[in-house]
């Protein structure tokens, strides 16, 4: 008898447990209101896309305002997503397309490690692009639960923002983005767009 109510007990320490620490691990949303990707993404149009301020590989600080002018599309990514994984290449051709233009990707990459693994992984790993090897072509920097939080949340990765030339959030994606409505929707902005590097005034 004693033992059955041992065995009862350690098994709902257990249980209390895996609650905890799944409650405290999983990402949620900033918003009280927003109960879904689709919630986030249809609140989050058209509003200003928030500043923030983080660094890239070179310590060297980095915010979205020195991007002003530009269409913008903010990766949230990690090197241990899987799906991220997939997604680079596009997003490296994306680059390739349409960075002469006044496009950019900004790749948020929010390993807890940060730049340790992060910088070994830029260097080695090369991506399959119509046939070519190729490393990723656009800027990355470090990120932070408080970037995350600005965009309201994340609700896993990877996740993309598309930003407009004078700075509101014209998309969210949560998951993999469709390269074509993407596309489609950079090359609708691009007119708004200048090719300059922004001075960030």
């Amino acid at each position: 008898m004693k033992k059955t109510a041992l065995i009862l007990v350690v098994v709902a320490v257990l249980v209390a447990v895996v609650y905890y620490v799944d409650k405290k691990t999983r990402l949620q949303p900033a918003a009280a209101n927003m109960t879904s990707p689709d919630s986030a993404a249809t609140d989050a149009a058209g509003k200003p896309a928030p500043d923030f301020a983080v660094k890239d590989l070179d310590g060297k600080d980095i915010t979205l305002a020195d991007y002003k002018g530009k269409v913008v599309l903010v990766n949230f990514w990690a090197t241990w997503c899987d799906p991220c994984r997939v997604e680079i290449p596009g997003l490296i051709d994306m680059q390739n397309k349409y960075g002469s233009k006044g496009f950019t990707v900004l790749g948020i990459a929010m390993d807890d490690e940060g730049k340790s693994v992060v910088a070994p992984f830029l260097a080695k790993e090369r991506f399959d692009v119509d046939g070519q090897k190729l490393p990723m072509n656009y800027p990355i920097v470090i990120g932070n639960d408080n970037v995350a939080d600005k965009f309201g949340g994340l609700f896993g990765y990877p996740t993309s923002v598309l930003i407009s030339p004078d700075g509101k959030i014209v998309k969210r994606v949560t998951g993999i983005i469709s390269e074509d409505e993407i596309a489609k929707a950079i090359e609708d902005l691009l007119p708004q767009a200048t090719a300059k590097p922004a001075s960030g005034d």
